[in-house]
């Protein structure tokens, strides 16, 4: 099934708000369209749409957010107005948010209101941009389902009845059903690309230290979880992705952007080679007609000089998710602790959270250790295949959307997963080579469900992937986020 469902029950969007971020950005510049009349499209939008899917939470009051846009508009003959001038964003609620509440989906922080914003949220602001509100996200993160016990669940842009995904799923829906014409989002295991594969959008996880994360408590830790972009196309997020990216001096794994990503689209990408993992042998169960999409998806992308070729890395895969996990719970599961050591607060974590943080207390210096060796052996190998090819190539996800109401899936193709997060182990590879990878739309199954997949590019190459994406999205018989 080529061209999208109709979306469920949700009102036409009104003409500004199915502009792209870069059109919005420009009318407003030239003085087209006003702040206020972009920002009050996008709140009517909200108003209309937002009760059918929750995915903005937190959402500032309308006359506050209208004050402020008219501010914008009175101040708008100054130079140098920034990229994002004038543009309504919801910042995913994992993120701090100076004088705006950040729940983390938690009740644990469920009145959070913090004093800072992180780095990259200061230079949405400085960049110009109106933050109205948060988007919904699974509690610390965790899963990729959408739904906490502060705000309730998010709803799939083109079924209610399943899952958007996560934890970027309020951002992704919001994008999908043009609630925002741009949104950030943030991946560890698959964050920002498997929501976007679910919504019919774009998601892309940049390359390790690309965007600072920060402030935070552990500024030299390795950065498996990084923040990036989320759009309805590739140009959109280049734009997100100029103001997000660059060194940041209390960020010392950060690095200096390699110029800027939006003008680098200009010069589009001639072609290439692309490894296509597929399900890795076998390895890797995979829901049916998840291959096929994604098979005909790099047909369309041959026609535009981009040619693939099937590949099996010779590698222990079990062992790769192994580290994995042991990365994460060394990770996240220790990051938690804090709340897991206070009985009242661990009465209000997630199973999954006390997962991580009680395989965490189990872990030692030598197992930590011996993750981060098999990491950095497949590091080197995903050298060596870039040695030979432009990009690989994987399924998103390897099942389609699930009920929502179904925390996380048991088994797939008939496998039983042992962990809440094994059924995500296609997102892994990218994550644990530092690499960037984005989601691209690939088409929707016989009852409508999206899917994508992941272009993965050579460490540091985040523009190549990006010109590459764009080639790709200029092959689809439809508008993504349609």
């Amino acid at each position: 099934m080529m061209r999208p469902p109709t979306k469920h029950a949700v009102p036409p969007a009104g003409e500004i708000c199915r502009l792209s971020a870069v059109e919005l950005a420009g009318a407003i510049r030239r003085r087209k369209l006003s702040v206020r009349e972009v920002v009050t499209a996008f709140l009517d939008r909200i108003e209309a749409v937002n009760p059918l899917v929750n995915a903005i939470v937190s959402l500032r009051d309308r006359g506050d957010i209208l004050r402020q846009a008219d501010a914008a508009d009175a101040r708008q003959a100054e130079a140098g107005t920034g990229a994002l001038f004038g543009l309504p964003i919801a910042i995913k609620d994992l993120a701090m948010t100076k004088g705006l509440r950040t729940s983390f989906g938690s009740p644990i922080f469920a009145d959070f209101v913090p004093q800072e914003d992180d780095f990259f949220v200061e230079r949405i602001r400085d960049a110009g941009a109106i933050i109205i509100g948060k988007t919904n996200v699974p509690e610390f993160g965790l899963g990729s389902n959408t739904y906490n016990n502060v705000f309730g669940p998010t709803l799939n842009a083109f079924d209610p009845a399943l899952t958007a995904g996560g934890s970027s799923g309020g951002a992704a829906v919001a994008l999908a059903l043009d609630m925002v014409p741009v949104a950030d989002g943030s991946d560890f295991g698959g964050s920002l690309r498997n929501p976007a594969a679910w919504n019919n959008v774009y998601g892309f996880r940049p390359s390790q230290g690309l965007v600072p994360g920060g402030p935070d408590l552990e500024v030299f830790h390795a950065q498996m979880g990084v923040e990036g972009p989320m759009g309805r196309n590739i140009g959109d997020m280049a734009l997100l992705l100029d103001v997000q990216a660059g060194s940041h001096p209390h960020a010392p794994l950060s690095y200096e952007k390699p110029g800027s990503f939006f003008n680098g689209l200009g010069a589009a990408a001639t072609g290439g080679r692309v490894a296509w993992l597929g399900d890795l042998g076998g390895h890797l169960p995979v829901e049916a007609g998840i291959l096929e999409l994604c098979e005909a998806a790099l047909g369309r992308f041959a026609g535009a000089s981009f040619l693939m070729e099937s590949m099996l890395p010779d590698f222990d895969f079990e062992a790769l998710w192994q580290a994995f996990v042991t990365l994460r719970q060394a990770s996240s599961g220790c990051a938690l602790k804090t709340h897991y050591d206070d009985p009242m607060k661990r009465n209000l974590l997630k199973p999954e959270a006390v997962w991580e943080v009680e395989n965490a207390m189990r872990l030692t210096a030598p197992q930590i250790r011996a993750a981060s060796v098999v990491r950095t052996s497949w590091h080197r190998t995903l050298l060596s295949i870039f040695d030979r090819f432009d990009l690989i190539a994987l399924p998103t996800a390897q099942v389609f959307p699930f009920e929502v109401g179904t925390h996380w899936p048991r088994e797939v193709a008939g496998r039983a997963m042992d962990s809440y997060h094994r059924w995500m182990q296609v997102s892994a590879f990218a994550t644990l080579g530092g690499c960037p990878a984005v989601n691209v739309p690939v088409g929707f199954d016989g009852r409508g469900r999206p899917m994508g997949m992941q272009l993965i590019g050579r460490p540091r190459g985040d523009l190549a992937v990006l010109k590459a994406a764009a080639v790709y999205e200029a092959t689809l018989p439809w508008q993504a986020g349609a």
